[in-house]
C-alpha cells in the first residue's frame, strides 16, 4: 500500500480522537453527567463494534475463559475510569487542559512497564519525564507564578486519566499476542459497557434519547470519535511502524485544542501552550528508540494494541 494513504489514515484516526470534546461538551448541554457520557460511549461504541463482527468475521468474537480478567482490566479499570477522569476534567476546566494531560498516558507506560515487564528506563524516557513534568506545571499555571490557576482536584483528575489510559498497554500486553486488536477493543468496549450499565443508571434519562441532538452526539461520539477513529489508526497501523505512527498520532491534541479554542472558546496562554509543547515533545522521546535498540514501544493508545505492534 501508498505510505502516504497509510499516513493519512493514522492522521486521520487520530484526528478524529481528537474531536472527542466536541461531543462531550454537546451531551453535558442536554444534561448529562460526565460518567452518563462515559456511558453512552462505551454502550453505543460496543454495540457498532460487535454488530460488525457478527456481520463479517465471527470467528473474532472467540476468546479463552482464562483471559476474561484481563479483558476486564482493559475496559473496566482502563477505559472506563480514563474516560470518566478525562471527561471530568472537560467539564471542570477545558478540553486542552484535559488532553494535555491524558496525554501523559505514554510516560506513565514507560514507568509502569519498568516495574511490571521489567523494560528498561532510557535517557530518552527520564528526559521525557522531566519534559512532561514541566509541560504539565506550565499547563496549570503552577509555572511560572507558583501559584495554580486549576482547581488542585481538577489537576489530579487529569493526571489519572493519564495513568488509567497507560494501563490499558499494561492489561493489554498479556493478551496482544493472542487476539486481534478488533478483539480487544471488542471485549474491552463490551465489559465497560456492562460495568457501565448498571452504575450509570442512564435508564432514567430515557426520556432524553428521544431528543435527535442526544441521539446525534452520542453516536458520533461512539461513531466518529471512537468506532472509526480506532478502525483508520489500525488499519494505517498495518503499514506504518508503531512509533512513527504514535509520532503522526500528536495531531490529536492539536485538533483537540483547536476544537476547544475554536467551537467553546477556551482561551491559551504563551506558557500554556509552551507547556503543551514540552507534553507532545515528552511523547515523542517516550517513543523514540535508541540506535541498534530492539526494544518494543509502549503503546499510546488503547486502540494501538495489536499483533502489527
Amino acid at each position: 500500500m501508498n505510505k502516504k494513504i497509510a499516513y493519512a489514515m493514522v492522521i486521520l484516526g487520530a484526528a478524529l480522537w481528537g474531536i472527542t470534546g466536541l461531543f462531550v461538551q454537546n451531551l453535558y448541554g442536554y444534561g448529562f453527567t460526565p460518567w452518563e457520557v462515559v456511558g453512552i460511549r462505551l454502550i453505543f461504541s460496543a454495540v457498532l463494534i460487535f454488530t460488525y463482527l457478527l456481520l463479517s468475521n465471527r470467528s473474532l468474537l472467540v476468546i479463552r475463559l482464562r483471559d476474561v480478567p484481563f479483558f476486564i482490566g482493559t475496559g473496566i479499570v482502563s477505559i472506563a475510569f480514563f474516560n470518566y477522569f478525562f471527561f471530568t476534567v472537560m467539564e471542570q476546566a477545558t478540553i486542552s487542559l484535559a488532553v494535555v494531560l491524558l496525554y501523559t498516558g505514554p510516560v506513565f507506560v514507560a514507568l509502569i512497564s519498568r516495574f511490571t515487564f521489567n523494560e528498561p528506563f532510557t535517557q530518552n524516557k527520564l528526559i521525557a519525564l522531566f519534559l512532561m513534568m514541566i509541560g504539565c506545571s506550565l499547563t496549570v499555571g503552577f509555572l511560572p507564578t507558583g501559584q495554580l490557576s486549576i482547581d488542585f482536584t481538577t489537576i489530579l483528575f487529569g493526571i489519572a486519566s493519564g495513568f488509567f489510559y497507560a494501563l490499558y498497554s499494561i492489561f493489554g500486553k498479556y493478551v496482544s499476542a493472542r487476539y486481534h486488536t478488533l478483539t480487544i477493543t471488542a471485549y474491552s468496549m463490551l465489559f465497560g459497557a456492562l460495568f457501565l450499565l448498571p452504575t450509570s443508571q442512564l435508564w432514567t434519562k430515557a426520556s432524553a434519547f428521544s431528543d435527535s441532538g442526544v441521539l446525534l452526539n452520542g453516536l458520533s461520539l461512539a461513531l466518529f470519535a471512537t468506532v472509526l477513529a480506532y478502525a483508520f489508526y489500525t488499519f494505517g497501523l498495518t503499514y506504518v511502524e508503531s512509533s512513527r505512527a504514535a509520532i503522526l498520532s500528536t495531531v490529536e491534541p492539536v485538533v483537540a485544542i483547536i476544537v476547544g479554542v475554536a467551537v467553546f472558546s477556551d482561551i491559551l496562554t504563551f506558557w500554556q501552550g509552551l507547556g503543551i509543547l514540552f507534553v507532545i515533545l515528552s511523547v515523542l522521546l517516550t517513543v523514540k528508540k535508541r540506535k541498534g535498540s530492539t526494544e518494543e514501544t509502549p503503546n499510546k493508545y488503547p486502540q494501538q494494541i495489536s499483533k502489527a505492534d
